[in-house]
């Protein structure tokens, strides 16, 4: 093995890179941990589908408001709790809820 130097010049001895190289392969597998590290960007499509969703049931609550028409309504029922989730998803993941739950 090679040996690495960090920036402040230290020198690893074998038995140290040996535990380093144990200690990355096993973070490497940890996906739950690579979900936290993600950036926090990475899903970028969640608060713009919350807003479209959003849009469209206000737009399908005006309609169902004016024209009481069945269809408009069912649509309404089906659309509001998908958008209310997605708006509980996307409010809840920059708290750090989602590590605290899991430990």
């Amino acid at each position: 093995m090679e040996s690495r130097n960090d920036p402040d010049g230290v020198t690893l001895s074998s038995h140290e890179r040996l535990a380093l190289w144990r200690i990355e392969a096993e973070l490497r597998q940890d996906r739950r941990l690579a979900r936290r590290l993600r950036r926090p960007g990475a899903r970028p499509w969640l608060p713009l589908s919350v807003a479209a969703l959003t849009c469209a049931s206000l737009i399908l609550l005006v309609a169902g408001i004016l024209t009481s028409d069945k269809a408009v309504l069912w649509c309404l029922v089906a659309l509001w709790p998908v958008t209310v989730l997605l708006a509980f998803r996307m409010l809840r993941r920059p708290t750090g809820v989602e590590s605290r739950t899991r430990s």
